[in-house]
């Protein structure tokens, strides 16, 4: 018999399904004789206890998950048969009006299908692809990093005046209005002078001071400033210097190199080690950026109906995912923090969206992931770590991380094959551009 589908809207659909009523029954009863095998209740031995008894108590329970069972083969049975690509979990419903008495149940099963995906002309498609190149002024910078990340401090003398470089110890109050504020005040408060930890005002107002010394000062914190209670508004500060430290940085030499552990405690080494680490954080940043503006150039080739259910089912991942992250941070009863759903539907849609392109590419272009490349970019992860090949038994070990592993591979092929057939302008990016420390 062939199966009738219902058009309800873009991609909604529905479908009568029929189940007998004697199957229903007898299969009710076939799991009632089970369970009366070894159901234990009061006042009865065990496999003793009448299938009156049984029924009454589990009756409804069983019957509900027979015709769950049994409603889902049916469902599965049609949209096979009916040749649909279903997506997301059908709505299921008596329906209205259906009895057993008539010898079968009817119900109604609303779904929504995948939609037909069709991409325009990749070649029309116009794509900026950037790339960056690890220069020595980033090695050098990187030294700086590791050798500040080592320094020492050892206090001045009481006549020398607070510069950038010295880590200063501070008492500090600030009012607003003659009124102190939440957050204003602090004693034996560190930081060091020039590395931006506090506004620029205040820095420039402790640069100078000798120990013992206190200075009033006005502040107009910036309209964006994260305190919103004070943003936009100007304080007065009254600040003392309690204790002034120069620092004191490592001299760059071999005993340094062999203070990091590296195998060769040569100065180059250490270059050649710091130059392919950065070679490695280049790759996958600009792969970032060149994947970012393929899948953007994809959304505006490609215009199709998204199912909502699937839309829906990625917001509630993103939602529990940032209580996940909540809860990492330590924030109390994370898993009931108050979410709302929508601040991620616009994410979602797009990640759905993307993923039903994606999958059309690759099934149409051969772009699934080869073994080699799974093995190839393990490889690559585990090498920013000193035993790479506990990372690679690691990933292997786990479907789960294969499959995350697979998702980036594939996409990595989509990206190539996309750059292959459009128009693709290349711009080179400053190592520093690049990573976001412009300034």
């Amino acid at each position: 018999m062939a199966v009738t589908v219902e058009t309800l809207d873009k991609l909604e659909r529905r479908i009568t399904l029929s189940l007998p009523a004697d199957v229903l029954r007898n299969e009710v009863d076939a799991r009632l004789k089970k369970l009366a095998r070894t159901v234990k209740v009061d006042g009865f031995r065990p496999g003793k206890v009448p299938m009156t008894v049984v029924a009454q108590r589990y009756g409804y329970s069983v019957q509900y998950e027979v015709v769950n069972d049994q409603v889902g083969q049916a469902f599965n049975k049609a949209a096979a048969e009916a040749q649909l690509r279903v997506a997301g979990q059908p709505r299921i419903a008596e329906k209205e009006g259906s009895s057993a008495e008539e010898g079968k149940l009817l119900f109604d099963a609303t779904f929504e299908v995948y939609p037909q995906v069709v991409i325009g002309d990749l070649a029309t498609a116009e794509i900026e692809r950037v790339t960056a190149e690890v220069n020595e002024a980033a090695i050098d910078r990187t030294v700086e990093i590791l050798r500040k990340q080592r320094r020492t401090f050892e206090q001045r003398a009481a006549t020398e005046a607070a510069a950038d470089g010295d880590r200063v110890t501070i008492d500090f109050e600030g009012k607003i209005d003659g009124v102190p504020f939440d957050g204003g005040k602090a004693e034996g408060y560190q930081f060091l002078l020039g590395e931006g930890q506090m506004l620029e005002a205040f820095e420039k107002a402790v640069r100078g001071m000798k120990t013992g010394e206190s200075k009033t000062f006005p502040l107009k914190f910036p309209e964006d400033y994260h305190g919103k209670d004070v943003a936009g508004k100007e304080a007065d500060f009254l600040v003392t210097l309690k204790k002034l430290e120069a620092q004191n940085l490592p001299e760059v030499n071999e005993e340094f190199v062999a203070s990091l552990g590296l195998p060769e405690s040569s100065i180059e080494a250490l270059r050649a080690d710091i130059k392919k680490n950065l070679e490695r954080e280049v790759k996958f940043r600009v792969a970032g950026r060149n994947k970012a503006a393929t899948m953007d150039a994809l959304l505006k080739l490609a215009e199709f109906d998204v199912p909502k259910s699937l839309v829906a089912a990625e917001t509630d991942r993103l939602v529990e995912g940032a209580r996940a992250d909540l809860k990492a941070r330590g924030v109390k009863d994370a898993d009931k923090a108050p979410i709302p759903a929508e601040m991620f539907q616009p994410q979602a849609e797009r990640r759905v969206r993307l993923g039903l392109i994606v999958g059309e590419l690759v099934r149409n272009n051969n772009l699934a992931a080869k073994p080699e490349q799974l093995q190839e970019h393990i490889a690559e992860l585990s090498q920013s770590y000193e035993q790479p090949q506990q990372v690679v038994a690691w990933y292997m070990s786990d479907r789960q991380r294969m499959a995350e592993v697979e998702a980036v591979v594939i996409e990595g092929n989509v990206v190539d094959f996309v750059l292959s057939k459009a128009k693709v302008t290349d711009k080179g990016l400053g190592f520093e551009e690049l990573m976001g420390q412009q300034g």
